[in-house]
């Protein structure tokens, strides 16, 4: 991967919103959001002017995240708290055994999917983020319990998101088995898998670790509410 395309990942929303993920940009001068029914995040060039547009999202949206440098905001908004996470990348597809059954989800899925999410990672996930990439699941008595997916696309990169498994039957190998799936689904495709996690989830990047991730950098998650 030429290390120009990696620097496309530090500014993840921006170049998904330019290249594969287009159908779902709201779009202004110099920033890009997400359609917030999809996911409420944006992305914006350094450099430019950018409060006033951000106040025009905010009228969508009363809680919203902007990924990588610090916005400029008007005083009609404020950040309520920025999110460090590491960027973690995996070039190799996944050995793992995978002992469970991994369904692909459908829109027949989409309130059990949208239901546990929220149970455990709530706010992200929205109606029809399922619709921005492949989403898989591991189903117990009809139940779903686990699942994973993709978020974010670019030409060259696609990102693992909403790796979550119902407390109840957690230290199971799920996520694990879940991610290693969809991790070789992207690299199927030609494209390097990335994911986010915040700093302080010692116990999922030493996952993802073990899954053969590697970090990239750390990049902010800047919580904006009006």
């Amino acid at each position: 991967m030429k290390s120009s395309n990696l620097e496309k990942l530090n500014n993840p929303v921006w170049y998904s919103l330019c290249e594969r993920h287009q159908s779902f940009a709201i779009d202004y001068p110099a920033i890009k959001f997400y359609d917030p029914d999809y996911c409420p995040f944006g992305g914006f060039q350094k450099g430019k002017d950018i409060a006033k547009h951000i106040d025009e999202y905010a009228k969508l949206v009363t809680s919203f995240f902007i990924v990588g440098e610090k916005p400029e905001i008007s005083t009609n908004l404020k950040i309520k708290n920025e999110l460090v996470c590491l960027q973690m990348i995996m070039h190799e597809r996944s050995t793992i055994d995978l002992n469970e059954e991994i369904i692909p989800l459908t829109t027949n899925h989409t309130e059990a999917l949208y239901q546990l999410i929220n149970l455990v990672q709530p706010g992200y996930f929205k109606m029809k983020t399922a619709l921005l990439g492949d989403y898989f699941g591991i189903f117990k008595k009809g139940v779903l319990v686990a699942v994973t997916g993709e978020r974010m696309k670019m030409d060259d990169f696609t990102e693992v998101s909403a790796v979550v498994t119902h407390p109840d039957h957690t230290g199971r190998g799920y996520a694990k088995q879940l991610v290693a799936h969809t991790v070789n689904n992207i690299l199927n495709q030609n494209r390097i898998p990335y994911l986010h996690v915040v700093e302080s989830n010692t116990g999922a990047i030493k996952l993802y670790e073990n899954l053969g991730f590697v970090t990239n950098q750390k990049i902010s998650f800047w919580n904006i509410v009006s």
